[in-house]
């Protein structure tokens, strides 16, 4: 690093300058007004992201919002592997890179400069992010976070527990010696992982409050009670 001339460090603040351009690409405010006619900020729990689309909008919205904010963090990530043509970039630097670049893609997406810097919690762009410093764990969290939702139908706790799995297994992962390049193996990423956990548990202190007091919404992808009750009124009513 001592070593790095002027055009690298050029490299550098471009690469998170456009991570966090790319955060703030406001998917579910854009696809709210332009399709729905509202700001998606306005309803439900006044979030701009996944959940919150869902919740108010359904399936078809929330759909094209997780897609987007997924890959704004992968391809913020992946973006940073130009630096691999600088001789004067490490190996070792690029993995901190691939989490400054996680840093600055998650900021743009919570306070997007194309918003009013009002924007969502960050989940689904981390987990991009997650995927592009490395899959394998992000994956195993994922089946963590399709289980627990499967089991309760709470996208918050799903996404807590989850979060909280994430430096547990790069602790797992870091004791395996079968890769030596693999970013589980760096200090600085152990130490982001703890931090994602910290954050993620940080940013759902709401959601946790609700979940203590038995008010927060669950989300029944494919029907629930709420579905189950209008189609016995249905059949009621065509009884009738």
């Amino acid at each position: 690093m001592g070593t790095w001339e002027a055009t690298t460090w050029l490299s550098i603040i471009a690469l998170m300058i456009a991570a966090y351009l790319l955060g703030s690409i406001p998917s579910a405010v854009w696809i709210g007004k332009k399709y729905y006619g509202i700001d998606i900020r306005e309803h439900g729990s006044k979030n701009a992201g996944t959940t919150n689309m869902l919740r108010v909008l359904g399936k078809r919205a929330a759909a094209p919002v997780f897609i987007i904010d997924y890959f704004k963090g992968f391809i913020a990530v992946i973006l940073t592997s130009l630096m691999r043509y600088d001789n004067n970039v490490s190996e070792d630097w690029i993995i901190n890179l691939r989490i400054i670049a996680t840093v600055f893609v998650v900021l743009g997406h919570i306070f997007p400069i194309f918003a009013g810097f009002k924007g969502g919690k960050g989940v689904a762009t981390l987990l991009g992010a997650g995927t592009g410093i490395y899959a394998p764990i992000l994956l195993l969290c994922f089946a963590v976070w399709c289980l627990v939702f499967a089991i309760w139908h709470y996208v918050s706790l799903a996404s807590m527990v989850a979060g909280c799995c994430y430096p547990l297994l790069v602790m797992i992962f870091s004791t395996m010696t079968y890769n030596s390049s693999a970013p589980f193996l760096s200090v600085p990423f152990i130490i982001f992982s703890w931090v994602v956990a910290i954050l993620l548990v940080w940013t759902h202190r709401k959601n946790i409050s609700r979940l203590r007091h038995g008010t927060e919404s669950q989300i029944f992808l494919w029907g629930g009670p709420d579905a189950e009750s209008g189609e016995k009124r249905e059949e009621n009513t065509e009884n009738r």
